[in-house]
């Protein structure tokens, strides 16, 4: 026997060939409606516990400043008890308001200043170069943008536990898992909460909001679409692809999991959640972590439950010819034919 005989992953990837997902939606006479209703309530259990009452907003804006073609304001508004998210609001000048608004969520970066297009190092010069200046993005196109600080980056970093994970992700990650909770839920929560914000500006056409986000904002862009139907356009990047390809073969952080997941429905299927509002998946060829093939098979299942929707037209994939990063030239004549 060799010495990677009794390797865990082979029985991990065993029991996964074994298993067949709960809810796989079968076109032969499923009622895609109730089929959707179902997973959703399934998926929101497996998230976590979402607060059961939303807690007053309270926004408060820090600082306003005037640019050539917008303004932008610095916020903070409570998410939920303990949980307050510092955020950006760009608003566009020269525009007839209101107008679509943008939720941009940056992944596993310094901070959400990467999606306002501020570099503080050679390595933002480098994140921002891969078109992740989200905010600065949509505020050129005509539409408001929201950009909010993820839990465990940037501002929201752990800081006041001693001993903590070289990934800032890890220790709350695990945290939210002891409590019955995830960290996917948590954000998730965040976003639905952003959304709340911008329905009290008037500036937003409540109508027309959509969801953009790379790596891990592409993660929480998804699953916050496959919750909450304010979303109507959801523009993951990098993050769509079966489970079975990416996180069950590749080092994935921990805040990429849900447990139990893959015995209620892969990432195919779960996007059929979003059906039939707009999904635009951005993917990269050459995206070591989250394999082109894994993006394309799953892609297939997720046309068979748009077709059963009737809403091919609102489903879109687009591949980069690069690796793990987000696509603008690609992406936004898409996501402005949508919103």
């Amino acid at each position: 026997m060799g010495i990677d005989y009794f390797v865990p992953s082979d029985y991990h990837l065993k029991y996964l060939a074994s298993l067949k997902p709960e809810m796989v939606f079968s076109k032969k006479g499923e009622n895609p409606v109730l089929w959707q209703r179902i997973l959703r309530a399934r998926l929101k259990e497996l998230l976590g516990d979402f607060p059961r009452k939303k807690v007053p907003l309270k926004p408060k804006i820090l600082q306003r400043k005037e640019f050539r073609d917008y303004f932008r304001e610095r916020l903070v508004f409570t998410s939920e008890p303990f949980a307050d998210i510092p955020a950006y609001l760009l608003i566009p000048k020269n525009v007839s308001l209101p107008v679509p608004a943008v939720v941009c969520l940056q992944g596993h970066s310094p901070g959400m200043y990467i999606s306002i297009g501020e570099a503080r190092s050679k390595h933002d010069k480098k994140s921002i170069a891969g078109d992740r200046d989200f905010a600065l993005q949509s505020v050129k196109e005509g539409y408001l943008a929201l950009a909010i600080e993820q839990r465990c980056f940037g501002e929201r970093k752990e800081t006041k536990q001693k001993a903590r994970a070289a990934h800032g992700c890890q220790d709350a990650a695990m945290h939210s898992l002891i409590l019955g909770k995830t960290l996917i839920g948590e954000r998730v929560w965040d976003v639905i909460r952003g959304i709340d914000y911008l329905e009290g500006r008037k500036e937003v056409d409540k109508k027309r909001i959509a969801c953009l986000g790379n790596s891990g904002g592409g993660t929480i862009t998804f699953f916050a679409a496959c919750i909450d139907k304010r979303i109507k356009v959801a523009i993951p990047s990098c993050y769509y692809c079966s489970f079975s390809h990416s996180i069950m073969r590749i080092y994935h952080c921990v805040d990429n999991y849900i447990p139990g997941i893959m015995r209620l429905a892969d990432i195919g299927d779960l996007a059929g959640l979003i059906a039939p509002r707009a999904l635009i998946v951005v993917a990269g060829e050459k995206d070591l972590i989250f394999p082109i093939k894994g993006v394309r098979e799953a892609f297939q299942q997720t046309k068979r439950i748009y077709k059963a929707f009737k809403a091919e037209k609102y489903l879109h994939l687009l591949v980069g010819k690069g690796g793990h990063r987000f696509y603008k030239d690609l992406a936004w004549p898409v996501i402005k034919n949508q919103l």
